[in-house]
Parts: structure tokens; sequence; C-alpha cells
């Protein structure tokens, strides 16, 4: 599993773009998660699935909320990551009002989830595997703070955790 001091594994995540520009068609794009990352202080939460009742109701609203809060600690951008698909990531983050507060992120085959070993397996409960709950703050591609929720709890991975480990990074 990921950890602390580590580097992103290579992978690619897709979002749905609304709007064509800069190289990127409407509908789901790829997004390269080194060449993303590269100079840049990110927010990644991952979570086991859009519109589930946890996810919808707190952990993604946490970040919508804060959002200001965290690029004033320095962090550039905010990443949702559900094993979902870009179609269901973007009806999701309409739904929840992300739109320039946090990027959403489909990793439909569960490539970053496996890549960094923070997967769940959901498939007695008929949703296969997926991804677990995690907070982690990222610059330039290297972990510098991961907060993995034991199965079925939301305890350490929400916004609040997270922005303050930023602050406290922030202020060295």
């Amino acid at each position: 599993m990921l950890k602390v001091g580590d580097r992103l594994p290579a992978a690619t995540l897709y979002e749905y773009v609304e709007v064509e520009g800069n190289g990127c068609s409407i509908g789901p794009n790829p997004v390269d998660v080194s060449q993303a990352m590269a100079g840049k202080s990110i927010a990644i939460f991952g979570l086991p699935g859009a519109f589930t009742p946890t996810c919808s109701a707190q952990h993604l609203p946490g970040y919508v909320q804060l959002a200001e809060q965290f690029r004033e600690a320095g962090v550039d951008e905010i990443w949702c990551v559900s094993v979902n698909d870009a179609f269901v990531m973007r009806a999701w983050g309409r739904e929840q009002g992300v739109a320039g507060k946090v990027r959403m992120m489909a990793d439909g085959s569960a490539e970053f989830a496996r890549a960094t070993g923070l997967t769940l397996d959901l498939t007695a409960r008929g949703m296969g595997v997926r991804s677990a709950r995690y907070s982690m703050l990222v610059q330039d591609g290297v972990v510098q703070a991961l907060n993995v929720e034991a199965p079925g709890k939301f305890e350490v991975s929400g916004a609040q955790a997270l922005l303050q480990r930023a602050q406290a990074l922030r202020r060295g």
C-alpha cells in the first residue's frame, strides 16, 4: 500500500470536460496522473462510489465547502477519485456543485486504486472492487500525508483533517 514519502504510481484517470479547450475535447478525457501532478500541490480524496450515502452527504461536500481554504493553504487542486466512469462522476459533480472547486476523476477500471494498493473489495455486496476511503496531500507527485479509513468508517479522511495537514505543511 502507498505510504507517506512514496511517489504516486503511473496511472490514467478520466475527467469529463464540459467545455472544449486546451487540447481537451468535450466528454471523457484522459488525465495522466504523473503529468497532472508535476509542480503542483494536490489534495486527493478517494471514496467507494458516487451517489453513495456517506460519500454524498459528508465526504465530497466537505471538500467543496473548504475549497477556498485549501487554496489559501497552498493547495493547487482538489481531486475526488472514485471507481466510477467519467459520465457518472460528471453527473455527481453537477449535483454536488463542484464546478471550479473539485475535479471529479474517474477510475472506472480501478487502475489507480490497484496501483496505490488503496482498494476495497465489495464484491460480496455486488459492487466489485472499489476504492478505499482515504485522503492524501501530494506535492509534485510525492505523498506528504495519507489518511486511510477502516472499511465502513468515515473518521480520518474528511476535508477538515486534510486541510489542517496542508496548513501545517505550509507553515513548515
